[in-house]
C-alpha cells in the first residue's frame, strides 16, 4: 500500500534530522547534534502518547503536529529563522494555540462523550480556550528551561518576548476556541472542520453520544 503525502513528509522531516545529526557528529559541532536529536526525539512523542492514552490521531493532525515541532525546534533555533523572518515566531505561537484550543475542545467534548447538549457550547469552548493557552504558558516555561539550562536564546529579548508570545497566544487559543463552539452549532468551517470530522471519526468509541440536530 503506498504511503500518504503526509507519511512521506514526516519521514523526509526525520530523515533531515537524521543526517544533521550525523552531520554534528562528523564536525563535532553537539550543540547542532542536541537540538537535531532532540527535535527527532519529539516527532515520534505525539504518536506514542496518543497510543498511550488509546486515542488515534487522524494523519493530517500528527502532520502538522511534528511540522510544527520541526519549524520551531530546528528551523527556528539551528537555522535562524526566528532571527532571520520577524513573522516566524509570530505564525508559529498564533498557530499553534490555535490547534492547541481546537485540540482541547476536542478533548473536553470526548469527555461528554460527544453529547452536544450536555453543557453550553459557550461554556466547553471557554473550557477549551483554557487549554490552548494553558499549553502556550507551559512552552514559555519550557523556552525558559531551555536558555537556563542549556545556554539556548529561544527566549530573545526575555520578558517582551515572552509577553508578546503570551499575548498570541490568547488570540489563537480563543480562535480555536470560536471554532469548537461553531463546531457545536453546526456552522460550516472548512477546513478545520473536516479535520476535527476526522479525528472525531477516527475516535468514534469516544463521542457515542453524537448526534445530529434535528
Amino acid at each position: 500500500m503506498p504511503r500518504s503525502k503526509s507519511a512521506i513528509l514526516i519521514l523526509i522531516i526525520q530523515g533531515v534530522l537524521v543526517m544533521e545529526i550525523m552531520t554534528g557528529v562528523m564536525t563535532r559541532t553537539w550543540s547542532a547534534v542536541f537540538v537535531a536529536a532532540s527535535t527527532l526525539g519529539l516527532t515520534f512523542l505525539p504518536q506514542r502518547f496518543a497510543g498511550m492514552l488509546g486515542i488515534e490521531l487522524p494523519r493530517s493532525i500528527l502532520t502538522a503536529i511534528v511540522v510544527f515541532i520541526f519549524a520551531s525546534m530546528f528551523l527556528g533555533e539551528m537555522a535562524d529563522f526566528y532571527e532571520r523572518f520577524w513573522w516566524w515566531d509570530v505564525v508559529l505561537h498564533f498557530t499553534s494555540a490555535m490547534t492547541f484550543g481546537l485540540m482541547g475542545f476536542l478533548l473536553i467534548f470526548m469527555l461528554f462523550e460527544g453529547d452536544r447538549y450536555a453543557a453550553p457550547p459557550w461554556a466547553l469552548s471557554v473550557l477549551a480556550f483554557s487549554v490552548g493557552l494553558s499549553i502556550g504558558a507551559l512552552w514559555e516555561i519550557f523556552e525558559f528551561s531551555m536558555d537556563q539550562i542549556f545556554g539556548m536564546n529561544m527566549q530573545k529579548s526575555g520578558l517582551m518576548d515572552t509577553m508578546k508570545d503570551l499575548i498570541i497566544d490568547t488570540f489563537g487559543a480563543a480562535l480555536g476556541a470560536l471554532f469548537g463552539f461553531l463546531y457545536l452549532k453546526e456552522r460550516q468551517l472548512g477546513g478545520l472542520g473536516r479535520v476535527m470530522e476526522q479525528f472525531v471519526h477516527a475516535n468514534q468509541r469516544f463521542y457515542g453520544k453524537l448526534r445530529k440536530k434535528d
